[in-house]
């Protein structure tokens, strides 16, 4: 292992680990992409997500937005979903991120991003929300 992946690992660590939905995602893969992962932990976050200048919960914020804007990435949704929560960031702020994306994704990529985190929040026993 090298230094950049060493750094990869500890700051998923610091995010709350790596996510079932991540998890899935490499162990679909393995079989045809061994080095993905590998790519994943080293490139976003060895060098990418444990660059200084935004908390953990901003750094989700943007993270979201951009997936919601992508489309077609439900797991990465569900894993950031996650990872925002375990940074701090409340069940009300990363519903409201996700509204903000309305008016750039549309209500399609916002309604199946909604799902997603209602999924989240029902599987971390945090429904109904308190607004």
């Amino acid at each position: 292992m090298n230094e950049r992946y060493e750094r990869g690992l500890a700051r998923q660590r610091e995010m709350g680990g790596a996510t079932a939905a991540r998890a899935r995602v490499y162990d679909t893969l393995a079989d045809i992409a061994p080095d993905l992962q590998r790519f994943a932990v080293e490139f976003a976050y060895g060098d990418v997500h444990a660059r200084s200048g935004l908390d953990m919960g901003s750094r989700e914020l943007v993270i979201l937005g951009v997936l919601i804007g992508l489309g077609g990435v439900e797991p990465q949704l569900e894993a950031h979903i996650t990872t925002a929560l375990n940074a701090g960031v409340p069940p009300t702020g990363v519903i409201e991120a996700i509204i903000q994306a309305l008016p750039y994704a549309g209500f399609p990529r916002v309604l199946s991003a909604m799902t997603i985190a209602r999924r989240v929040f029902a599987d971390r026993k945090l429904l109904p929300l308190n607004n």
